[in-house]
């Protein structure tokens, strides 16, 4: 990383070590998964070798968490394997092998980039210079900007932002973080997350808040199902991993031969050959496609009637809630008898979309005509500007055709998983009620005053009282890479007088470690001792998982726990921290809590002998609503009427009290809405392509990025269908600029069909790296991305980007 001034002072590493760990790096890992492993005995120690195998797992945020066995000798990692138990005949006995990422983890470990000691920046903020301090002068210094923080601002001046880069510590990492900070008076937190917070705002507005109403069913079902229909759901690349979704999926999938419908705007892994259909749509334009579908459902009597009357709220003027205006229900809406006037006919549609319209038209008789649709989406295409109001017609369908609550059938959300609740340590109860929607933490940096609950989506307060001066950042790389508009960003964060002092806790120089005022080098995964949950999306399958240090911690990294236990000394709080336990014992202790709550669970030495600890969900619960759909008045939703709310009178009172600007549009009912930077955006002219980012094989977020392995397996640029190349005079392997009036990278391209013309795809998490002219070389899809938030969640709609591109 040239281009990014780096004058970090580092301890030239010894020879032998240097030898020893470069042996160990270079040494062969398995990148394929594809066959079941064959269970061998595990090698005693060798006393002269001085080897041994551990368990451990992949902890990152994929949302699964895969076996992984650690090979060591003298101390040194030669080898990573994944999960050799089971001969994958049926489910629960296969092996929860990891996909290439996890099996590169010994190079996350070994790698050039590891945060070493504790530093502290030396040059202006942004330069990367630091200087090596010692453990004492770390934790001295962090304790007392948080004290002077308290003191001059209050504990809500103090926030931990959003990260996610070691996923699933249950008594280390974030948690201790929290923990720590609510004993001494509590911090400013956030709701909601950059993965699916559109999604998860907006649908209890139509399905109610009692879990699992608003939650769709088990991939399992899919087999059950005679038609699938998937809106952006992509789960070979987002939940590739032997413990994730896509296990299951595909087994479901193939079993009863389902037909599978797939609407993208890109080919992606999932479909090579196991779809039927691809529809490709623009980006944005998935809620219009709903309606052109509804249409063709309702005037063709397509309908489930009976459904519609007993058990939802404003399909037609029948049970349209008293406060509605006349003609304000949805079957109004799609026949133009709404305010709009706008009939969403499939040519209508078609026309927003580019799908064509026999094919709108076959869409909705094969759903309306099918036993058992499962219906369910991505969340790729909430992270929209529109995002709420797409999630919330795609949900639509299944309940204009009455499929829910039936075996096969889902409620159009992202399908649902089972965990095993490992035990976690407790963080407390957060004295400081207010919390700021996720993507809002860099306003309340800079404009705290003038945001409220009605402006920007504030809970536990009217507004803020004071802006972000403390800023905690652990394991999520959100300072300067995973926000957007990072130029814009960047300026605010560069800037000392706003938030006034920034500690970054990570395993590597990141884009964010950079721009830190004190750095504290975390131990990798590999290094530590845990018990982790399977993930949240890991299916029916659950599980937990053991981590046992395979090496002693590198250089002078520490744990979470360890450093908070030197600050919660500093800050007089130490005994109510520890509670007199060292970080194993408190694993000690929860765990075998768990086990007075669970006599199946194997006591923590056998767990660690023997691996994951898996079972399967139970039987029952695994078809979303099938209690609401079998007695509505017993199982009522969390609505307000207690059924599912096609018109939601809750929207409707948010859309009269909030304060909205021009072009941000709540409504009662889910409808198509044209957003800014779309393809019908006056900003076409200067910036034509439509772009969206995408969840890449060769990292989980921007995880595993500075792995040259990875880079080197998978693609690291930009997809361009070739009628949108052949204009520019592009071809693969091309170096291109994609520019917007927001920013620059630098990128290569790939010219394939498996994408729609006008629109453009990158691979997100790419890390940050500007030359001195601002362009960013290493790619990251941030740079183009805007700060603008959605209506209703004040989510991010990192999806919705214009842009040109153009050879370098």
């Amino acid at each position: 990383m040239k281009n990014w001034i780096d004058k970090a002072v580092l301890t030239p590493m010894k020879r032998r070590s240097f030898m020893k760990w470069g042996a160990a790096v270079s040494g062969g890992t398995a990148l394929t998964a594809a066959l079941p492993l064959k269970a061998v005995a595990k090698p005693a120690a060798d006393a002269a070798m001085n080897t041994k195998t551990v368990w451990s797992a992949c902890m990152v945020n994929c949302g699964s968490r895969c076996a992984l066995q650690v090979h060591t000798q003298n101390g040194v990692i030669t080898q990573i394997e994944s999960d050799n138990r089971g001969d994958d005949q049926g489910f629960g006995n296969h092996q929860i092998r990891a996909c290439l990422r996890g099996r590169s983890i010994k190079h996350r470990v070994y790698n050039p980039d590891r945060l070493k000691y504790p530093m502290k920046r030396v040059g202006k903020r942004g330069e990367g210079q630091f200087e090596r301090i010692s453990w004492d002068e770390a934790l001295d210094l962090m304790a007392e900007k948080l004290q002077y923080t308290i003191k001059e601002y209050g504990n809500d001046a103090i926030f931990i932002t959003y990260g996610s880069g070691t996923q699933g510590y249950r008594t280390d990492g974030k948690d201790c973080f929290k923990r720590l900070f609510n004993l001494v008076g509590g911090f400013l937190d956030y709701y909601g997350n950059y993965s699916w917070g559109q999604i998860q705002f907006a649908l209890p507005f139509t399905y109610g808040s009692i879990k699992p109403s608003a939650y769709g069913s088990y991939t399992t079902e899919i087999e059950n199902a005679d038609l699938l229909v998937m809106f952006g759901y992509n789960p070979a690349e987002t939940r590739m991993s032997g413990g994730g979704e896509i296990h299951e999926h595909i087994n479901a999938q193939r079993k009863n031969n389902v037909r599978t419908i797939i609407i993208d705007p890109r080919y992606t892994d999932t479909m090579l050959g196991k779809e039927d259909l691809w529809l490709p749509i623009r980006p944005g334009t998935d809620a219009a496609l709903v309606e052109g579908i509804a249409h063709t459902l309702i005037t063709e009597n397509l309908v489930d009637q009976d459904f519609l009357d007993k058990y939802c709220q404003g399909f037609d003027e029948k049970t349209l809630p008293a406060s509605a205006p006349k003609n304000g229900h949805y079957k109004a809406h799609i026949l133009g008898q709404g305010p709009d006037g706008i009939e969403k006919t499939p040519a209508w549609a078609s026309k927003i979309t580019g799908i064509p319209v026999d094919q709108i038209v076959q869409l909705a008789r094969e759903i309306g005509t099918a036993k058992a649709c499962f219906i369910t989406q991505g969340t790729g295409i909430q992270r929209q500007a529109n995002g709420e109001q797409t999630s919330r017609a795609i949900v639509m369908l299944p309940i204009l055709t009455g499929n829910i609550g039936r075996p096969g059938t889902n409620t159009g959300d992202m399908p649902a998983n089972w965990s095993y609740p490992a035990p976690r340590i407790p963080v407390g109860t957060n004295p400081i009620a207010v919390k700021v929607p996720f993507f809002k933490w860099s306003d309340a940096i800079f404009r705290h005053h003038e945001m409220t609950d009605k402006t920007d989506g504030i809970q536990g307060a009217e507004r803020l009282r004071t802006p972000i001066k403390f800023l905690l950042s652990y394991s999520g790389n959100m300072i300067m890479n995973q926000h957007a508009d990072i130029n814009k960003h960047r300026k605010l964060i560069e800037d000392e007088t706003q938030a006034e002092f920034i500690v970054v806790c990570d395993n590597h120089m990141t884009s964010s470690a950079r721009f830190a005022d004190l750095l504290l080098p975390d131990v990798t995964t590999i290094e530590n001792n845990e018990v982790s949950s399977d993930g949240y999306s890991s299916g029916s399958l659950g599980g937990v998982f053991p981590l046992v240090r395979a090496i002693e911690p590198l250089y002078e990294t520490r744990c979470a726990y360890d450093m908070c236990v030197g600050l919660s000394e500093r800050l007089g709080v130490k005994d109510a921290f520890t509670e007199g336990r060292t970080r194993d014992e408190w694993l000690e202790y929860l765990y075998n809590g768990a086990r007075a709550k669970d006599a199946n669970l194997p006591t923590l030495e056998d767990l660690r002998k023997n691996g994951p600890y898996t079972l399967a969900a139970p039987a029952e619960g695994r078809i979303a609503l099938e209690d609401f759909r079998n007695d509505p008045e017993k199982h009522a939703l969390g609505t307000p009427s207690g059924k599912i709310e096609i018109y939601s009178t809750k929207l409707e009172t948010i859309a009269k009290e909030w304060e909205l600007a021009d072009d941000e549009v709540i409504t009662p009912l889910p409808q198509y809405v044209t957003t800014w930077e779309s393809h019908l955006d006056p900003k076409t002219e200067q910036f034509p392509l439509q772009m969206f980012g995408y969840h890449t094989k060769g990292r989980t977020h921007s995880t595993y990025h500075n792995i040259p392995w990875l880079r080197e397996v998978v693609f690291d640029g930009i997809w361009m269908n070739p009628i949108d190349a052949k204009a520019r005079g592009l071809e693969s392997g091309d170096y291109v600029r994609v520019f917007n009036d927001r920013g620059e990278i630098r990128v290569a391209i790939k010219v394939t069909p498996r994408i729609m013309p006008g629109v453009t795809a990158l691979g997100q998490g790419a890390w940050y790296n500007p030359d001195k002219n601002g362009i960013d070389l290493g790619g990251c899809v941030n740079t183009l991305t805007s700060q603008k938030h959605t209506p209703l969640s004040k989510g991010n709609p990192q999806h919705t980007i214009l842009v040109q591109v153009a050879k370098v």
